[in-house]
């Protein structure tokens, strides 16, 4: 049987994503050229591969068969890829990332300096992603993989790597410097305006879920959007709020704002890196990578 290997190669992606549409985007295609290939494909070996529905296609037991094989295939070609490419490629191309503000600050710029003036040709795309927004994007192919801050739930074939632990501090501006001397329950945030990140991010679930295990509602006064909007807030004296003790850090010493202690303990977090172990990198990315684990696998 002469198929033409192209076919297998599309079969791939729109097997991979259950979606025609992101297959193209992946392939850098149209959404009917990879729909043409796929009913070539599915003529030219007398099988069903797909069912088509409205929320995408799903495949036949034979396509589960050949994805099977495909992937399989597919995955000895990336890494026989990654084998020949060598520094050449380094001088230029480009890395999309997917970050949190949280993981940019208190991480990813310093690395990012490095890997500039190490790779200077490289252009470096990155994406101000809450953490839920990067897991979709890394399974899109949007992105080549995410920089965030924990909590996130990923299933195969994404994996996480734990990059960097964080402590979260409760904060507040001057107008509460009396409080700096004392010692709050959750339970007391109640008699105060707080300031948190909105209700879609992966932070404000992590405090809902803090908050409730004490038996408690988590009600901020004020919702932001992004994490750098609440210090300013914090500042201008609209409430308390809970930020990484390395981003408060600085105007805890220039007593711009105070730390307030807290009975309860705040679980610790962490700075993480996702990515899809299917995901073919090129060598500027796999390299990027490889700089940020070397020093942080766990």
């Amino acid at each position: 049987m002469n198929v033409n290997f192209e076919y297998y190669r599309i079969f791939y992606y729109v097997a991979k994503y259950h979606n025609f549409t992101k297959a193209a985007h992946t392939l850098g295609s149209s959404q009917p050229n990879v729909t043409r290939a796929m009913n070539c494909l599915e003529q030219q070996i007398n099988t069903t591969l797909f069912v088509r529905t409205n929320r995408g296609i799903q495949l036949t037991p034979e396509g589960e068969k050949l994805y099977t094989h495909i992937s399989a295939a597919m995955s000895q070609i990336f890494a026989a890829e990654e084998e020949l490419s060598d520094s050449t490629g380094l001088s230029h191309g480009s890395i999309s990332i997917g970050v949190s503000e949280t993981a940019l600050n208190i991480f990813l710029f310093n690395k990012l300096k490095t890997f500039h003036m190490t790779y200077p040709g490289i252009r470096l795309k990155l994406y101000n992603y809450s953490t839920s927004q990067a897991i979709n994007a890394v399974k899109s192919g949007k992105i080549d993989f995410a920089i965030v801050s924990t909590p996130a739930s990923v299933e195969s074939p994404l994996r996480q790597i734990m990059l960097q632990p964080f402590q979260e501090i409760l904060v507040g501006g001057t107008t509460f410097t009396a409080l700096g001397s004392q010692e709050l329950s959750l339970a007391e945030l109640k008699n105060y305006p707080l300031i948190s990140l909105g209700r879609e991010t992966t932070t404000f679930q992590f405090y809902h879920a803090l908050f409730l295990s004490h038996g408690l509602e988590l009600a901020p006064d004020t919702e932001t959007a992004t994490t750098d909007q609440i210090l300013p807030l914090v500042k201008c004296e609209l409430g308390l709020a809970f930020l990484p003790e390395a981003m408060a850090h600085d105007s805890i010493q220039k007593r711009e704002i105070v730390q307030i202690s807290l009975k309860e303990n705040i679980p610790e977090r962490n700075i993480c890196m996702l990515y899809d172990c299917q995901h073919p990198l090129n060598s500027a990315a796999r390299q990027f990578r490889k700089m940020i684990l070397e020093n942080h696998l766990s």
